[in-house]
């Protein structure tokens, strides 16, 4: 079966702006988490994100494209940028036929959509932006990148809440494998504004404490909540020959893949999220025993963050592997957590540093994890599994191999 390694990363995230600034950051465990800024959200019970710091929107996209695009798709375009200059990749030497975008959305342009619906009912039709028509779709991102980097061929867009981004990553891994060149993948979501944040409100899981250090708390025993960020990442995906013929940088390869969905709620069946780490690592040619890390999703509710645990036990026993999960710091990225975990990952496998959790998590006993906190650990390996779960019951596994 063909290698399908990744040649380019491109990041955008609380932590900063470009893959250095991110993962240097991530490793010292520094808070990209605080009040919010990007409006007034006195009135809300939840007042916290992370927040891209920063971004110059006229320094990163063209003037044209700044009247129709959406924050999200305004960072997706620095990223996508960015990516294909870490790659070395020179698109327009290739035909446009074997070039594919293939991204995921949670909700697509929120703060867009606001505005011209603000317009729509304070001024009349007649001011709503003609641009509405797609810069509010989830799959825009995909378009516009496909647009700009002419690339025509396999396109396509996941939407399955913070699992998406990984699902994405694994199909432009498919579209490697049936001959496509390279393939634009990964998300970078937004949603910070009030329609945005109401929304999140009304999951019912967002954390409403206003202290930026003990706000979001994964697999912690006064867990309540997540806090929303913005940001992802960008990836190439190329075959490992391509690469190779071309001297591309090589960050790992996408080794594995696994996807599960869980019972309805209320029914007393246990999470699959079980079954897409088993069949990733399966997938992969990956025992448990070389996994150096799993990098979890992290989710902040006692419920969640139970089943994560247990799963992660059952396959790799009590204690039984490094864990960690520095969204803690940045705060969930919707669709593009699960790609900048990737990121973080191949880094941390190159390195043999895992960026820590958070200073301190009290971890109950009973979940059995070997939850890194407080500073980097020194790992030795050479795979990682990245996991991923999105509302209403959509697992991801992924497992990363240096």
């Amino acid at each position: 079966m063909t290698a399908v390694v990744v040649t380019g990363v491109g990041v955008l995230s609380p932590h900063g702006l470009g893959r250095d600034a991110h993962w240097r950051s991530a490793l010292a465990g520094d808070n990209g988490i605080d009040e919010i800024t990007r409006f007034e959200a006195d009135g809300y019970p939840g007042r916290l994100a992370g927040e891209v710091p920063g971004f110059d929107p006229a320094a990163h996209v063209p003037g044209r494209l700044l009247p129709q695009t959406d924050v999200m798709t305004r960072y997706s375009l620095a990223a996508a940028r960015w990516a294909l200059d870490d790659a070395g990749l020179d698109t327009t030497a290739l035909s446009s036929l074997d070039l594919g975008v293939v991204t995921a959305g949670s909700a697509g342009g929120f703060e867009f959509g606001q505005r011209e619906l603000e317009k729509l009912w304070g001024r009349g039709r007649r001011f709503v932006s003609t641009y509405m028509s797609f810069a509010w779709f989830y799959a825009v991102n995909t378009g516009q990148l496909a647009i700009r980097h002419d690339m025509r061929g396999p396109v396509g867009v996941f939407v399955t809440d913070d699992a998406g981004g990984l699902d994405a990553i694994a199909h432009a891994r498919r579209k490697i494998r049936k001959g496509s060149r390279a393939v634009l993948t990964g998300a970078v979501d937004s949603s910070l504004c009030p329609y945005g944040l109401a929304a999140h409100l009304a999951s019912g899981r967002l954390a409403t404490g206003n202290r930026p250090d003990r706000a979001y708390l994964p697999f912690d025993r006064a867990a309540g909540g997540y806090v929303p960020g913005e940001g992802g990442a960008l990836l190439v995906l190329e075959s490992a020959t391509d690469a190779a013929g071309r001297g591309a940088p090589r960050y790992g390869e996408i080794a594995g893949y696994g996807a599960s969905f869980d019972p309805a709620p209320g029914t007393g069946r246990p999470s699959n999220l079980r079954r897409a780490m088993d069949t990733a690592l399966a997938d992969a040619g990956v025992r448990p025993d070389e996994v150096a890390m799993v990098m979890a999703d992290g989710a902040g509710t006692p419920d969640e963050d139970a089943a994560e645990a247990r799963a992660i036990e059952e396959v790799f026993g009590p204690r039984g592997v490094p864990v960690t999960a520095p969204k803690a710091r940045t705060g969930r990225l919707a669709a593009g957590a699960a790609p900048l975990d990737v990121v973080t990952a191949l880094i941390a496998l190159r390195e043999g540093q895992v960026p820590p959790t958070a200073p301190a998590i009290d971890v109950p006993d009973h979940y059995a994890l070997d939850l890194v906190t407080g500073a980097p650990r020194p790992v030795r390996g050479r795979a990682a599994l990245v996991l991923a779960r999105g509302a209403g019951g959509f697992n991801s596994a992924m497992v990363v191999r240096r």
